[in-house]
């Protein structure tokens, strides 16, 4: 059995506009302050938290980890809860995001081990192939300063649009600068992406939430990002000074052993791909 806690979009929306670094309560500091009891982990539900359902149902106890799960659907939280000490660790992002992140918010979140890497894609319900969107066709990109930018970077290596030289990770359709089919865009919160695909022509979607909408992005991209040289792989991540905590170390470790691995390969078949 699954021991986790699932936040609901909705009520974490509602706390992130009070975002006073008091994410998660009254909890405030005992996730990180004490050591001896469980580490608390914010995920993301896939993979993040299936991958540290295995760990915790058959490693941790082993390991002498007292692993718990806390489940978030949104990409924001799980920093406020860590930065404020509601829980001990988070597992969700990229290094990108936590640099775009922890600069915007005033926060000291730090990665601690990199685990895995999901590959971001375009899919459409309404077409086969990259080559048959129809000039002005609509394509849903993720808002995000970050994953917007990564879209844009996907869809130009992959020869539909071209960016305008020096374009980086804070890339936005401003930043186009051939468009040859006067493609339209739609930004959207990541997490909404896949429920758009049956009102726009494509849809450039994260692994996580491709996975939870059942699509294999090793199967049903149009396109999809090379794991060759990629700076997008998910990590463990703690705010800054707790890195030596003797449990995040055995997150660490175990996050990062041949089980894990072999979990990773043999469950996600190549829609999610290990990083170590």
């Amino acid at each position: 059995m699954r021991n986790t806690a699932k936040i609901t979009t909705a009520v974490l929306a509602a706390g992130a506009l009070t975002f006073g670094l008091t994410a998660c309560g009254s909890d405030k500091d005992s996730a990180s302050s004490d050591t001896s009891g469980p580490l608390i982990v914010a995920a993301s539900p896939t993979p993040h938290a299936e991958i540290l359902d295995y760990v915790k149902d058959n490693l941790a106890k082993k390991a002498g980890l007292d692993l718990e799960v806390k489940e978030f659907t949104d990409y924001v939280t799980p920093n406020t809860a860590t930065e404020d000490g509601s829980v001990g660790a988070n597992y969700f992002q990229n290094q990108p995001y936590l640099d775009d992140f922890n600069k915007k918010n005033g926060t000291h979140i730090v990665p601690v081990v990199t685990v895995h890497l999901e590959p971001l894609g375009l899919y459409s319900h309404k077409v086969k192939s990259a080559d048959a969107l129809k000039s002005g066709a609509t394509i849903a990109v993720p808002n995000d300063t970050v994953n917007e930018a990564r879209a844009l970077k996907l869809l130009a290596a992959n020869g539909i649009i071209t960016l305008k030289d020096g374009a980086g990770n804070d890339a936005t359709t401003k930043d186009i600068a051939k468009n040859p089919k006067n493609l339209k865009f739609k930004e959207l919160e990541a997490a909404q992406t896949p429920r758009s695909l049956d009102d726009v022509d494509a849809a450039v979607i994260n692994g996580n939430y491709a996975i939870e909408a059942d699509l294999k992005p090793a199967k049903d991209a149009l396109v999809l990002e090379s794991a060759t040289n990629n700076p997008y792989g998910n990590f463990l991540a703690v705010k800054k000074g707790n890195e030596d905590d003797p449990r995040v170390k055995k997150l660490a470790k175990l996050l990062t052993s041949p089980e894990v691995k072999k979990f990773i390969e043999d469950k996600y078949a190549g829609s999610v791909i290990p990083s170590f």
